[in-house]
C-alpha cells in the first residue's frame, strides 16, 4: 500500500529528507516523493516501510541514536515495527529493534527516533492511503517497469558472470509483458522473486552460461520431435534455466522468432536471448508439472509449483534435503529484499 505517514501531534507528513539520506522528520504539509512509503506487512504481523525517495527500507538505527532513516536494502529486525492501535485512527509504532516507541521529537524539529518507553502525543501517527502517486512521487516500480531494481539484481547475484546483465533481463521482459506485472503489488514481486530464485539455483547464481557436465552434451536429441535435429548442432543446457533438447530450442525459437534450432549457441551469446528463453519456459511451458510457472504464481498456487514445473521429476516428493530447500531459501531471501511475504506452499 502506498501511503503518507502523518504525525498526529503536528499533522505534518513524515519525509525521508534529502532523498532518504537524512533521518525521517515530520515537517511536510503535503505527501509527494519523499513523503510516500510502501507499507509492507511481514509474515510475523509486523510492518515495514519502503521509502519511495530511494527504494530503501526504514530502519531504527541503534548505531545512530535510534534515528529512523531509509537506508536498509532488506527487511531484518531493525526494519520491523509493531503497529499499536491508539483509537480514533491513530497508532503507535514499536520498534522490534529495541521494543521502544517511535517519537516525532518536537524539541528536535520533528525528527523520528525509536526511544520512548510509552506512547502519547508525540508517539502517535496516522496513515493516509494514496490511490495513486502524487505529483513528484516516484513510481511504485523502478523506471524500467520491472519490479526489481538493478541494485537489487546485483545484490541477488553478486558473483554473476558478466554475460548475464540487468539490461538483458529487462529487455527480455518485453517479450512476455504479463510477467511480474499481473495480480497486483504483492503477486508481481512474488513472481519476480520466484523466477530469480529458480535461475539462481539453476546457474549457481547466474555464474554458469552452459551446462557444466559436458558428458551430457550428446544426450539431448529427440529424433521423433517435429523440431528436427540440425546436423552438427548440440542442444545441451544453456541460459538462466538451462534450456535443453532440440524440441525446446525449436519451440522457443518459433515462439520468439529466433533461429535457435539451427543456432542454439545464440542462447549463450546474447544476454537478452538467454533471458527470453528462460521467460519463454516460465510463461508457456508446464514441464514436469500441471501448470506454467507464471500460472502457479499469479494463481497463488505457491513457489513449490514452479519447482515442480522446472524439475519436479527429479526434485519433488522426495523428502527433505537436496535442491528444493535451497530453492525455497533463495526465494525467501529475495522476497525479503523486495518487501513481500513469500506466501504458502513453498515446497513441492
Amino acid at each position: 500500500m502506498l501511503a503518507g505517514i502523518k504525525s498526529a501531534f503536528n499533522n505534518n507528513y513524515v519525509s525521508a529528507e534529502d532523498q532518504g539520506a537524512r533521518p525521517l522528520i515530520a515537517n511536510r504539509t503535503a505527501a509527494k516523493g519523499w513523503e510516500t512509503f510502501d507499507v509492507v506487512t511481514n509474515a510475523d504481523g509486523t510492518i515495514s516501510f519502503l521509502s519511495a525517495a530511494n527504494r530503501k527500507y526504514v530502519t531504527a538505527d541503534l548505531n545512530d541514536h535510534t534515528k529512523l532513516i531509509a537506508r536498509a536494502a532488506t527487511i531484518q529486525a531493525w526494519e520491523k515495527f509493531r503497529r499499536i492501535d491508539r483509537g480514533n485512527g491513530k497508532f503507535a509504532l514499536q520498534a522490534v529493534a529495541n521494543d521502544l516507541f517511535v517519537c516525532a521529537d518536537m524539541n528536535l524539529g520533528g525528527v523520528l527516533y525509536a526511544n520512548r518507553p510509552a506512547a502519547s502525543g508525540w508517539e502517535e501517527f496516522t496513515i493516509t492511503a494514496l490511490s495513486s502517486p502524487n505529483p513528484g512521487t516516484p513510481d511504485s516500480q523502478p523506471s524500467t517497469g520491472f519490479v526489481v531494481t538493478e541494485q537489487q539484481f546485483n545484490q541477488i547475484f553478486p558473483s554473476r558472470n558478466r554475460f548475464y546483465t540487468y539490461a538483458g533481463l529487462v529487455a527480455a521482459t518485453a517479450a512476455y509483458p504479463a510477467f511480474a506485472k499481473t495480480g497486483g503489488h504483492a503477486v508481481e514481486r512474488q513472481e519476480a522473486a520466484a523466477f530469480l530464485a529458480n535461475i539462481h539455483h539453476e546457474t549457481g547464481g547466474l555464474y554458469h552460461i552452459v551446462e557444466a557436465n559436458k558428458a551430457n552434451y550428446n544426450h539431448y536429441f529427440d529424433y521423433n520431435s517435429k523440431y528436427k535435429v540440425v546436423p552438427g548442432k548440440q542442444y545441451y543446457g544453456r541460459g538462466p534455466l538451462q534450456i535443453s533438447w532440440n524440441y525446446n530450442y525449436g519451440a522457443a525459437g518459433e515462439a520468439l522468432g529466433l533461429p535457435l534450432l539451427s543456432n542454439p549457441d545464440l542462447v549463450a551469446q546474447d544476454p537478452a536471448v538467454a533471458m527470453k528463453t528462460a521467460l519463454w519456459f516460465w510463461n508457456t511451458q508446464t514441464g514436469a508439472g500441471t501448470m506454467t510457472c507464471h500460472q502457479a504464481m499469479v494463481q497463488s498456487k505457491g513457489f513449490g509449483e514452479t519447482i515442480r514445473t522446472i524439475n519436479g521429476a527429479l526434485e519433488c516428493n522426495r523428502g527433505g534435503g537436496g535442491a528444493v530447500p535451497n530453492r525455497v531459501e533463495q526465494y525467501k531471501k529475495i522476497c525479503a529484499m523486495l518487501g513481500v511475504d513469500p506466501g504458502g506452499h513453498l515446497s513441492c
